[in-house]
């Protein structure tokens, strides 16, 4: 309970929320180093969850290179997670199959493992495997990204800003923030098309500018619909919000009933805008699903509030009476938000961090660390604007130094949490750490790349285990001696359990018969992915687990 609360007292601060789920290949026809002696006619993939196959890429390749498929991935009309490739007749030897997915999330997913056709296929030649890792955090997206998200939540904002906070000042029409509303909705609109554009170009391997190619690709993907249907809420968004400032110009004290009807639009389709992203993305796919979708659907709006209402003061600070005015008011809402964003992030970090550790270890939790740093700084700021700045605007005389301080702090307060928004740019884009990490805590070795012979004690046991050669993709040779007190321990249940630990995939566990007195030994093909790996070596009822980097 203590690791939980503290986990996540150090990541509440995560703006949008993390996911757990992926594409995970689950079984293969040909069964992975398989020896079959008919030819098969098509390779079939079964993976976890449905995937689209405008956007999969598999290839059968002989030994010495040549492609062996005769059409591209198609979906199985009997099983909709299946992925059939059909082939050319294959001939005796061994045969390599690399695939590329992408998940629902909008993650790349890739993998390889080889087979042979019989009856004499001679030994496994020493394939050259394409990359296996790959990665949505390429610095182009992360970026659009970031537009996308700072400039929504900036428009959101400003929208509540102007119609909630700054409301009295309305008789004075401040253009500044009509203005600063319609351009940064402008960019969320032009930027969200480019992001879709790009990634769609991305998960179809084809150039950006291929843009007649990749509309019709758009739809065919979770991620894409998603984002489509974000370019038609934020549109319906602008259209509401220009009902309101024609609407309600605060030529009276109190709203009437059209104002009322036009700000419930706005705010509706302001809420369906922010609920968007997480339903097409990683919220949506980790489970409880509701509560993701939730959490992360607040994150957005807690910080839409924060970063659009700062924006608005900047754009006022030269007006000391519409600061006097605003700066009080947006207080509130600022603390509120922070309170908002500090409770959903310590309830999203319980759900979603497997240990404390991951937080340093992974690429996700710097990210958070990253996150976590900047918004440190920014609520510093805020709480030094609450305590000093607001009270002196608030006398009867406001001191002009007061009005400079918190200009100069509201702007150092915007920049960090645009930099914050820019780490959660990052964060979406990375896979999060997968629960199994919670079951290496303490494991009894790191080894690996390349072969490994590695010796280790575990409860009155003495283990040496050998994996040669520690490459991914291809068949593996697993053994372990076992002894206790000296002696070799024989006719043991011995079991291995593969787990990965650089994305959520499920887990392949085996048996490893004994093959000498206290030596267990068998060839795995379990390694399909680049990356870290935990083996759990079981005997009986005492298990040790191994983290192992496999090479490619």
């Amino acid at each position: 309970m203590r690791r939980a609360v503290l986990v996540a007292a150090l990541a509440a601060l995560a703006l949008p929320g993390s996911a757990w789920a992926h594409a995970a290949l689950l079984k293969t026809f040909p069964t992975a180093n398989q020896l079959v002696n008919t030819p098969p006619d098509h390779v079939g993939l079964f993976f976890s969850e449905a995937v689209e196959p405008r956007f999969a890429i598999v290839s059968v390749t002989d030994a010495s290179g040549r492609r062996q498929t005769a059409g591209p991935p198609a979906r199985s009309q009997a099983n909709e997670d299946e992925l059939d490739v059909p082939l050319e007749h294959l001939r005796q030897g061994w045969y390599l199959v690399f695939w590329r997915v992408i998940s629902v999330d909008g993650h790349p997913v890739r993998g390889a493992f080889t087979f042979s056709v019989g009856p004499n296929p001679g030994p496994s030649p020493a394939f050259a495997i394409p990359s296996l890792s790959e990665t949505a955090a390429r610095p182009s997206l992360v970026v659009l990204r970031w537009l996308v998200f700072l400039s929504m939540m900036t428009a959101i904002g400003l929208f509540v800003l102007r119609a909630a906070v700054a409301r009295p000042l309305l008789r004075e029409r401040p253009r500044a923030l009509a203005i600063a509303f319609w351009v940064s909705l402008g960019v969320a609109l032009v930027a969200n098309l480019i992001y879709i554009d790009a990634a769609t170009a991305q998960f179809a391997l084809r150039s950006s500018w291929d843009v007649g190619a990749l509309v019709p690709l758009m739809q065919h993907s979770a991620f894409g619909r998603g984002y489509l249907r974000l370019e038609l809420v934020l549109a319906l968004f602008g259209v509401a919000v220009g009902v309101v400032l024609w609407v309600d110009r605060g030529a009276h004290r109190r709203r009437t009933v059209a104002d009322l009807l036009a700000l419930a639009g706005a705010a509706l389709a302001a809420g369906a805008s922010l609920l968007v992203p997480g339903a097409a993305g990683h919220a949506a796919q980790t489970s409880p699903r509701a509560l993701s979708v939730t959490l992360d659907w607040l994150h957005l709006v807690s910080g839409s509030l924060w970063i659009g209402g700062l924006i608005g003061l900047l754009l006022l600070r030269r007006n000391v009476a519409a600061l006097i005015v605003c700066v009080p008011r947006f207080s509130n809402v600022a603390l509120a938000s922070v309170a908002v964003l500090l409770g959903t992030g310590v309830i999203a970090s319980i759900v979603h961090l497997p240990t404390l550790a991951s937080l340093w270890q992974t690429h996700y939790g710097e990210a958070i660390i990253v996150k976590i740093v900047l918004l440190l700084g920014a609520i510093a700021m805020a709480s030094f604007n609450l305590l000093r700045s607001r009270p002196a605007l608030l006398l009867p005389e406001p001191p002009p130094a007061a009005a400079a301080l918190l200009r100069r702090l509201v702007a150092g307060e915007a920049v960090l949490v645009a930099a914050a928004i820019a780490a959660a740019a990052v964060l979406s884009s990375l896979p999060p750490p997968p629960k199994a990490l919670a079951d290496v805590g303490s494991s009894a070795s790191e080894v690996g790349p390349g072969a490994v012979t590695s010796s280790f004690d575990q409860q009155g046991y003495h283990f040496v285990l050998h994996v040669d050669p520690n490459r991914a993709a291809v068949a593996n040779a697993f053994s372990v001696r076992i002894s206790r007190n000296g002696q070799p321990v024989r006719g043991a249940t011995v079991t291995l359990r593969f787990t990965m630990l650089d994305m959520e995939m499920p887990s392949q566990t085996y048996t490893l018969p004994q093959t000498a007195p206290g030596t267990y030994a068998r060839t795995i093909p379990a390694l399909v992915m680049v990356g870290h790996w935990g083996l759990a070596l079981t005997v009986g009822t005492v298990t040790t687990t191994i983290v192992d980097r496999a090479g490619g």
